[in-house]
């Protein structure tokens, strides 16, 4: 059983935005997740954006600071946002903010503490939309977008199960985790010490070696702090020109990490997902 509890209902564009939680069974543990229905679900199925939020995040942050609602309820589109990570007690965390409650990374571990619950990338791609279609009044049309960490889950998930998406977009994606800090710190900590394992979790080498059929949008900040260190787009863009895949890579002068640039440009994002949602 689910045990599918709403936790918050709010009218917002004539719309409803929704928090829930239920027990899932990839994570062991009790998860939350929010949902906006744009006014056309109370008539028809909609297709919908699963959005992967970034470190230290919640289901929450998206629908408070993106302001993705208005342009949603006005395209027909729903959005989905889980958490981040597993949470609560018997959850193995960590002290810092990059690890543990809030960083799952959208991965499979393999390493205690974490196998037992950190097993985002499953529960996101496959457990978390398979309540959405029991329970919601969602169709089979997903595309799915994320920020930062969630950038990097968001483009992974697509790389690995393009099949289940029509397209996918990240704003800010930590591209190349095996070559980044905060990727490799986690990859050590959820996957192990064998750096070959780490490839299946990363875009640029996933994406190199695979390719992905479907239309990727990525947007990054020239100001952002993180940009050169962390994020590596240039390595995302070098896989896909080697793999003759349809990348749209947007710098932006003056941008920073935050979600000032998200919102800045989502109802961009929006509109690049509905030409495929709604096709």
């Amino acid at each position: 059983m689910s045990g599918l509890e709403k936790i918050a209902d709010n009218l917002a564009f004539g719309g409803r935005q929704q928090q829930w939680l239920h027990n899932s069974e990839a994570l062991s543990c009790r998860m939350r997740f929010s949902v906006y229905l744009p006014p056309a679900a109370e008539h028809s199925k909609l297709p919908w954006l699963l959005w992967l939020s970034g470190l230290t995040c919640t289901d929450e942050n998206f629908s408070h600071k993106a302001g993705a609602q208005r342009l949603a309820a006005e395209l027909g589109v729903a959005l989905v946002m889980p958490d981040t990570s597993p949470r609560g007690e018997g959850v193995a965390d960590d002290s810092a903010y990059d690890l543990g409650q809030g960083a799952g990374f959208y991965v499979n571990a393999e390493r205690e503490p974490w196998r037992g619950h950190y097993r985002m990338y499953d529960y996101v791609s496959q457990e978390l939309p398979a309540l959405l279609r029991r329970h919601f009044p969602l169709n089979g049309r997903c595309a799915i977008a994320g920020h930062s960490m969630g950038g990097h889950g968001a483009l992974v998930c697509a790389i690995r199960r393009p099949q289940d998406y029509v397209s996918a977009s990240a704003f800010s994606p930590i591209c190349q985790p095996t070559q980044a800090p905060w990727g490799r710190k986690a990859f050590a900590a959820y996957l192990g010490n064998d750096e070959t394992a780490w490839a299946e979790w990363d875009a640029s080498l996933l994406l190199a070696e695979r390719g992905c059929p479907l239309p990727l949008r990525v947007d990054i900040g020239l100001a952002d702090a993180f940009l050169a260190e962390q994020l590596r787009p240039d390595a995302l863009q070098q896989a896909a020109r080697r793999g003759d895949t349809r990348l749209e890579l947007h710098r932006h002068a003056g941008y920073d990490h935050s979600y000032y640039f998200v919102a800045s440009f989502i109802d961009q994002h929006l509109r690049f997902h509905a030409r495929h949602l709604l096709a």
